[in-house]
């Protein structure tokens, strides 16, 4: 990685709900409220923001660890923000904390540890 990423460092990443986040099953809404797999899906995505432009060019980021404790639930046209923050890192992986609002109400909180590892690697994987 590139040096200059701190502890404490953070991120934003503002959504708005729509009905393609809803939680669903089998093509089935089950509610029209913002699902679970949405907000892991952002909470990945506000912590990639923090590691990009850290990573050099031959590295890349790969979601290793997500946790998550959803509180509260999201409406159709809501917007949510998801505020990252670098709580551990080394060369090796970066840990974010992140915690969720929706107009000033706690939507969810929970961290994501990214592993970082070079390309070349990850493309044995596939």
């Amino acid at each position: 990685m590139k040096p200059g990423l701190k502890i404490g460092y953070e991120e934003k990443l503002v959504i708005t709900v729509s009905s393609d986040m809803f939680a669903r099953f089998d093509n089935s809404v089950v509610h029209p409220l913002y699902s679970t797999v949405s907000l892991v899906y952002h909470m990945e995505w506000v912590s990639r923001n923090i590691i990009h432009p850290y990573l050099e060019e031959d590295e890349e980021g790969m979601g290793v660890e997500v946790e998550v404790k959803h509180i509260s639930a999201a409406n159709e046209g809501s917007m949510v923000e998801f505020h990252a923050k670098v709580t551990t890192y080394t060369e090796k992986a970066v840990i974010t904390s992140i915690e969720v609002y929706s107009s000033e109400k706690l939507v969810a909180t929970g961290t994501v540890k990214q592993a970082i590892l070079p390309k070349k690697i990850i493309e044995k994987m596939y």
